[in-house]
């Protein structure tokens, strides 16, 4: 057995030896010499050729891969399809399954010139092609043939076809005096193993001369895996798209309910978010001034937007009393109600002791509780309790500078007694006559710091919030919205060279949004002129940015937004 195997593997290394003899001895003669040589540079020429566009291939899938843009993606695909197997023209078509039609998403040739479709802005009127005719799938046009079938087509001329209607396609020919020949035609398939979509290229042209010819088989396998790399590229970015249009809808969601939590703030931060976005793109756009190099990116444009949408999420934690206390003795309901029953008790008391007097003629006037009633006749006390009680009601109402003049008769006021039912009260409880006693606007201290809180819970909330790392920055842009560049502002106190462009902006959109708002409970709406020379008063105090300020004047946007959104009476600049 070992000398047979021996014998074979001798046998096995001769017959090699002979054959390379062989080689050798015809190598000598010239023309088989130069037959093999030109066999061997094909050979060469063809792996080389293969390998770069492998490469290309791969480029191709890392350069599809990398675009986000749903647009640009598609002719994207198209211009790399026809740039790979030297197409004239090329078409992309997108399943619609709802209409059950192919729609033409992308039309190019070179040359007819055309680019429709895409990020062109140039749009396609040719109808979509249906993939169910008559109830059964329509494999008489070549491109729903292929979306129903799943299977490519290379047809060498399409005169010369059999089974496809090509009637639109001669048609086509003839109208804009062009002649249709080779197509290829392949599915594209998503990582479901779904049809999504039909690439469609028109006339393969030889690279040296020009001429229309078929194209190639090895043309169509790379296709078809530039088809499918397209086809998860283009499912990746529609995928991202929804995802991103389904957050930014969430967000629109959160932020109408927060303006719904108050009725006095509805559309607060739509207006706050557009009038953001529009200064931002301003910006971007302006060529002069010192923001001439200031450029946005995208990411951060979308930063800026979702943060503008955010910036009042922490007022989800606010007490609804707060938000809308509208008059100082406001928490669930307006308190001037017991104030008002008590001053009604001491007058009913009064009018009791006026009758005891005139019933007991002659006789002194019973004592009473209250302020002076030994020496004050129940009419005169009658009358001042009533205006008492008026000046309480207007203190309440006012969002204005109460004097020390007030404030003491409040505090007079608050020291009375009163007997009820329950007993002896004063007029005024102690809460009472500290909400009365607020010197300006109707919120006390303990209030503010709630309004101000919701700041630090837009922070403390979005913080927990897994943000992509283009977006990280949306927690500390909307939760800085009332920070002020002299370091007075909240809730950190930042300064200037710690508040970024993006939150500036905003800041004044909120402001703004704010001077003229005309459903505010505790304050009338500026006019336009008001609302620009408070505008001044904080860029002198240092609050805000002067040049984001100038920008947005000089650039006419508070006439803009007034026109859009002010009472005619309340526009008193032009």
């Amino acid at each position: 057995m070992k000398d047979e195997i021996e014998n074979k593997n001798l046998n096995g290394t001769g017959s090699m030896a002979k054959g390379f003899e062989k080689l050798h001895e015809l190598s000598d003669d010239p023309q088989v010499n130069k037959l093999l040589n030109e066999v061997v540079s094909r050979l060469k020429n063809y792996t080389e050729d293969q390998t770069t566009r492998l490469n290309e291939l791969m480029k191709i899938g890392v350069a599809l891969s990398s675009t986000r843009d749903t647009n640009k993606l598609l002719e994207m695909i198209v211009d790399k399809a026809r740039e790979f197997t030297n197409a004239d023209g090329g078409t992309l078509y997108l399943v619609n399954e709802d209409e059950q039609v192919l729609n033409f998403s992308i039309l190019q040739n070179t040359s007819q010139g055309t680019r429709s479709g895409g990020a062109t802005g140039v749009k396609i009127t040719l109808a979509p092609v249906p993939l169910v005719v008559d109830g059964k799938p329509n494999h008489k046009n070549v491109s729903a043939f292929v979306a129903n079938a799943g299977e490519p087509v290379n047809i060498p001329n399409v005169y010369e076809v059999d089974g496809f209607d090509f009637s639109g396609v001669r048609a086509y020919d003839k109208h804009t005096n062009y002649l249709s020949k080779s197509m290829l035609v392949i599915p594209m398939r998503n990582y479901k193993d779904e049809i999504i979509g039909v690439l469609q290229l028109i006339n393969a042209q030889d690279p040296e001369t020009g001429e229309v010819i078929a194209f190639a088989n090895e043309y169509q396998i790379l296709t078809e895996a530039l088809a499918s790399q397209a086809a998860v590229a283009l499912d990746n970015a529609t995928l991202i798209h929804e995802l991103q249009n389904l957050f930014e809808s969430f967000i629109r969601t959160i932020a109408a309910a927060i303006d719904e939590k108050s009725p006095y703030t509805g559309g607060h931060i739509e207006r706050v978010a557009n009038l953001t976005m529009d200064i931002a793109k301003r910006i971007n756009a302006t060529t002069e001034g010192p923001f001439a190099d200031v450029e946005f990116t995208e990411d951060e444009l979308t930063e800026l937007r979702l943060a503008a949408w955010l910036h009042d999420t922490g007022k989800i934690t606010t007490p609804e009393y707060v938000i809308d206390k509208k008059v100082k003795l406001e928490t669930i309901f307006d308190r001037l109600e017991l104030v008002r029953m008590r001053f009604e008790v001491a007058i009913a008391n009064e009018k009791i002791r006026s009758l005891e007097a005139k019933i007991s003629s002659g006789e002194s006037i019973k004592e009473h509780e209250g302020p002076k009633a030994d020496t004050i006749d129940p009419e005169s006390m009658i009358e001042q309790l009533s205006d008492d009680f008026n000046f309480i009601a207007d203190n309440n109402a006012t969002s204005e500078f109460v004097s020390e003049e007030k404030l003491n008769r409040i505090k007079e006021i608050a020291g009375r007694k009163v007997n009820t039912s329950i007993g002896v009260e004063t007029m005024l409880t102690s809460n009472e006559f500290y909400n009365l006693s607020i010197r300006k606007m109707n919120l006390t201290t303990e209030e503010r710091e709630m309004i101000n809180n919701h700041a630090t819970m837009t922070f403390k909330l979005l913080e927990e919030l897994p943000f992509p790392k283009n977006q990280k920055n949306v927690p500390f842009i909307a939760s800085s919205h009332h920070e002020k560049l002299n370091g007075k502002g909240y809730p950190l106190g930042l300064n200037a060279e710690d508040i970024p462009l993006t939150v500036r902006i905003l800041t004044l959109a909120d402001v703004f949004e704010a001077l003229t708002s005309s459903d505010r409970p505790y304050k009338e709406p500026k006019k336009l002129s008001q609302a620009v020379r408070i505008l001044g008063f904080t860029v002198k105090d240092g609050e805000m940015d002067p040049d984001v300020v100038d920008f947005f004047l000089k650039e006419k946007m508070h006439i803009e937004y007034a026109k859009a959104f002010l009472k005619p009476d309340m526009i008193d600049l032009e």
